[in-house]
């Protein structure tokens, strides 16, 4: 078994300095949190494999394809896979956990 807390992800995350942090990869699956600053910018392209998102904290907006709407704490979203998609109009940090079906990376494009 494999435990996590979101708060020790969300603090490597920060320590590293980067926007996504994989905690988990298995062939089936890869999770990972992921932070957008708020007033900052998603610049994430479409992924070759379904994702989930679950907004721990923050508030902004996400766009998938052409669909638009608020997310905030407790938010979950389904992407598909090769959808366009991105956060926008952050105004408060978003802390978002992200589950990739199969394993990010291992769908050819």
């Amino acid at each position: 078994m494999q435990a996590f807390n979101v708060s020790d992800l969300e603090a490597d995350r920060a320590r590293h300095r980067i926007l996504y942090h994989e905690f988990l990869r298995v062939p089936s699956l890869s999770c990972g949190v992921y932070g957008v600053p708020a007033g900052g910018s998603d610049p994430q392209t479409p992924h070759a494999e379904d994702e989930v998102y679950y907004v721990v904290r923050g508030r902004g907006r996400i766009r998938v394809g052409s669909e638009d709407r608020e997310v905030l704490g407790g938010s979950i979203v389904f992407v598909p896979a090769a959808e366009d998609h991105r956060f926008h109009d952050v105004v408060e940090d978003l802390v978002i956990l992200v589950f990739f079906a199969p394993a990010e990376g291992t769908v050819a494009p």
